[in-house]
């Protein structure tokens, strides 16, 4: 869906010489997942990785819309059929998902809306297939982050109208990279690189020297930016990794639906936010992307502890306020 170059660069010696250093990378979500860790115990890093990817699995099980025995397929299924009297009963930790995922559609005034899917199902990248005109004029007034009731209290849901349908992609990945390091941490693991398609959380550093992660050239194969990162979630939204060309138009038809028109947002090709917790920098990437540049710094700026590096469609790379070189 997304993707961050990671540039895990030790200045001595490659990895595979090192022999404190562990990795793994697994096809899980539809997505490569990658660990890095140090551990001084063999044994206990090998266990930790596997509880990670054991982890991941759990969270794509649980919330894919594909998966016909998740949650979410179920809240899809049976939320529709529900209403205030008879809402549907749902897990404590999918109501902290649409919790979330509501507070950003909330914040950003639906640029961030899980129910885009109402329309997005119909996309199909590999195909080269995108809805008819007829479809997305049927289909673009059900995506409306408003037609989802939430009851954080009772863990009760139920959609206002009947073919309201919610993807999670949007969010997901970044929840499970923090759920993930939750379980790094119980292995007392102190330095740590965790990473699920373009969302990615390190803690500590390579030992004295910072990691560095790098940005990706949305249009070509090299590194457009690179940043010294230690304790700091990191999500990268781009329009070059699920799309096609329409052969009509010429127009890149891409993953990031913008709700208010249903179709590929454009002004920009890339966006990396970097914040506290996963969680927060995957949704506001989309965030950020659907706004815009000016839009989409001006709510980065207002957010404390968090910041942006975006690429527009001209390939200038713009900063929010806590990157800026000091005057």
């Amino acid at each position: 869906m997304k993707q961050v170059f990671i540039a895990l660069v030790l200045s001595i010696l490659p990895i595979c010489v090192q022999a404190k250093w562990h990795t793994d990378t697994q096809s899980i979500m539809g997505t490569k997942v990658s660990v890095i860790l140090w551990h001084e115990d063999d044994a206990k890093a090998e266990q930790a990785i596997t509880a990670v990817m054991t982890e991941m699995r759990r969270i794509d099980a649980h919330f894919s819309p594909y998966i016909e025995t998740s949650e979410l397929y179920r809240l899809n299924q049976l939320a529709p059929k529900a209403n205030a009297e008879n809402p549907l009963k749902i897990s404590p930790e999918l109501t902290a998902i649409l919790d979330k995922a509501l507070y950003y559609s909330r914040l950003s005034d639906g640029a961030f809306d899980i129910t885009f899917a109402s329309l997005a199902r119909y996309y199909d990248y590999r195909k080269k297939l995108k809805p008819s005109e007829k479809q997305r004029e049927e289909l673009l007034p059900l995506i409306n982050y408003r037609f989802i009731h939430l009851d954080v209290k009772a863990n009760t849901v139920w959609f206002e109208h009947p073919q309201v349908y919610v993807d999670l992609g949007g969010i997901a990945k970044g929840y499970s990279v923090d759920t993930s390091l939750a379980v790094l941490k119980t292995f007392g693991i102190e330095h740590a690189n965790i990473t699920a398609g373009g969302d990615s959380r390190v803690i500590g550093d390579r030992l004295g020297r910072p990691w560095l992660v790098g940005i990706k050239n949305p249009r070509a194969e090299s590194v457009a930016v690179t940043l010294p990162l230690e304790n700091v979630s990191l999500s990268t939204s781009g329009d070059y990794e699920r799309y096609f060309i329409d052969q009509a138009t010429g127009e890149r038809v891409h993953h990031i639906i913008n709700p208010r028109t249903g179709k590929s947002a454009h002004g920009v090709t890339s966006v990396t936010i970097l914040g506290p917790a996963g969680f927060d920098t995957d949704p506001l990437s989309k965030v950020v992307f659907i706004k815009g540049p000016e839009q989409g710094l001006a709510i980065i700026n207002s957010l404390p502890g968090f910041d942006a590096v975006i690429i527009t469609e001209k390939g200038k790379v713009l900063y929010s306020n806590g990157l800026m070189p000091p005057q």
